[in-house]
C-alpha cells in the first residue's frame, strides 16, 4: 500500500447466518444443563457454568463437531459474499471509468471464529481450538503457517474504526507470537449500543455533518446510520495505541474515509 492509494473496505460476513447457527447450536446446548442453586450443570461432562448462555460442549463430541462444521459452513458463506461485492465494485468501476483501475483482492480475513491452532503452553505445543469473537487472527512473521508473501513481515490485521475518523492495516508481530494466542482486535469497538445510538444520535444531522466534511454518505435508513455513527465507537486511533503498546500488533497504515455505503 502507499500514500494516495484508493482502498475500498468491505465489512460484511455471512448475513446473520452465523449468528443463526450460533443461536441454535446455544439453545440445543442449554437444554443439557440444569439449574443447581446459582449455577447451570451438564452431569455428562461435568461442565459447571455461571451463565446459561456459556453453554459449551467437548470439542470431539458429536455436538461439538457439529457447531464447529455449521460455523465453518457460515465462514465460507461470508468469503463468497465478499468475493460477491468485490466483483460488484469492479463491475461499477468499469462501468463508471471504463477500467477497474487494477483493482484486487489486498487480503481476506474471517473473524467471530474458532480455529484449530498449536501454541505453547507452559513451555510445551498445545493444539487449541481459539474462539476469536470481536477479535481476529495476527500471528507473527515467523510463524510456520504464514505464507511467503508476508513471511517475516506478520500476518495483515483489518482494523474497521467509523465512518467519519477511519480505519487501519496493522501486522503481527514480526518475530515470535504474542500473548493472546496470536490474536489482535479486529475494530474499534462500540462505545454506545446499538439501541443506545439509535436513541441519542440524529442521522439525518450527521450525514450532513459528514458531507461537509468531505465523507459522502449512502445508509438504507436514518437509523442505520446512528448505529453506526463515529460517537457509536471508541477513538479508533486509541485502540491502535494500546494494541501496539500491548505488543498484541503493529500499526502499518491509516484509511482516511471519502464515501460510506451502509446496507
Amino acid at each position: 500500500m502507499y500514500d494516495g492509494q484508493l482502498v475500498a473496505m468491505i465489512h460484511s460476513g455471512s448475513r446473520g447466518l452465523g449468528h443463526q447457527v450460533c443461536s441454535d447450536h446455544v439453545r440445543s446446548l442449554e437444554r443439557r444443563y440444569k439449574q443447581q442453586g446459582d449455577v447451570w450443570i451438564d452431569e455428562e461432562w461435568g461442565y459447571e457454568i455461571a451463565d446459561r448462555q456459556l453453554a459449551s460442549a467437548p470439542f470431539h463430541s458429536k455436538e461439538g463437531q457439529s457447531y464447529f462444521d455449521a460455523m465453518n459452513a457460515a465462514a465460507n458463506f461470508a468469503f463468497a459474499n465478499r468475493s460477491a461485492l468485490a466483483h460488484r465494485l469492479r463491475e461499477v468501476l468499469t462501468l463508471e471509468m471504463g477500467v477497474d483501475g487494477g483493482a484486487k483482492t489486498l487480503y481476506d480475513v474471517a473473524h467471530n471464529i474458532a480455529k484449530v491452532e498449536v501454541h505453547r503452553i507452559d513451555g510445551k505445543g498445545c493444539t487449541c481450538c481459539v474462539h476469536r469473537k470481536g477479535a481476529t487472527r495476527a500471528f507473527s512473521g515467523d510463524s510456520p503457517e504464514m505464507h511467503n508473501s508476508i513471511h517475516k513481515k506478520g500476518q495483515p490485521v483489518l482494523i474497521p474504526g467509523d465512518m467519519g475518523t477511519g480505519s487501519w492495516v496493522m501486522a503481527g508481530p514480526r518475530n515470535g507470537q504474542n500473548i493472546a494466542f496470536g490474536s489482535s482486535c479486529h475494530g474499534a469497538g462500540r462505545a454506545l449500543s446499538r439501541s443506545k445510538a439509535k436513541q441519542t444520535i440524529d442521522g439525518k444531522a450527521l450525514k450532513l455533518e459528514l458531507e461537509k466534511r468531505g465523507i459522502r454518505v449512502h445508509a438504507s435508513t436514518p437509523n442505520v446510520l446512528s448505529e453506526e455513527a463515529p460517537d457509536a465507537y471508541k477513538d479508533v486511533d486509541d485502540v491502535i495505541q494500546l494494541t501496539e503498546n500491548a505488543g498484541l500488533a503493529r500499526p502499518v497504515v491509516r484509511l482516511n474515509p471519502l464515501a460510506v455505503i451502509k446496507g
